[in-house]
């Protein structure tokens, strides 16, 4: 399901908030895991609703299917593809930003400013303003290459 690389920053993830080292994180590794990050008024039932998409104690197998099943969501390649390949009228690899950011955030599930901008963060784009969607698929689908380095 995963490669070798990222199962490791997976077992580096549970470190970080399996915090008593026991194997298995519980509702106090979390609420301590939030404290480290500055929320520190995490309500239990939000700890519970997370804890309960493991279906039993959380160990790094448990981790790791959970992730798998989220990652899992994301559309194969060439779906993706083919989304943007409709707003590529010219075939030429790239769509205009900011054309893609106004239709991003007036259509469908409508973005935020905040969210287009998180976006276009990882997202490959000339000086030209051009944003190559074919890399962009790359990315959404196997990860941003620059974070492996």
């Amino acid at each position: 399901m995963f490669e070798q690389s990222q199962i490791q920053e997976f077992k580096e993830a549970f470190g970080c908030i399996d915090q008593d080292r026991d194997g298995v994180i519980k509702k106090q590794d979390l609420r301590e895991t939030y404290g480290q990050l500055g929320k520190l008024n995490v309500k239990d039932e939000e700890l519970d609703e997370m804890l309960n998409e493991g279906k039993g104690p959380i160990n790094f197998t448990v981790f790791l299917s959970l992730f798998g099943e989220k990652l899992n969501g994301t559309d194969p390649e060439d779906t993706i593809l083919a989304a943007f390949k409709l707003f590529d009228t010219n075939a030429t690899g790239s769509i205009n930003k900011d054309e893609f950011r106004r239709l991003l955030m007036n259509q469908a599930d409508k973005f935020t400013a905040e969210e287009v901008d998180q976006a276009f963060a990882v997202a490959p784009i000339d000086v030209a303003g051009n944003l190559d969607y074919k890399s962009l698929c790359y990315i959404i689908t196997h990860g941003d290459e620059k974070e492996d380095s």
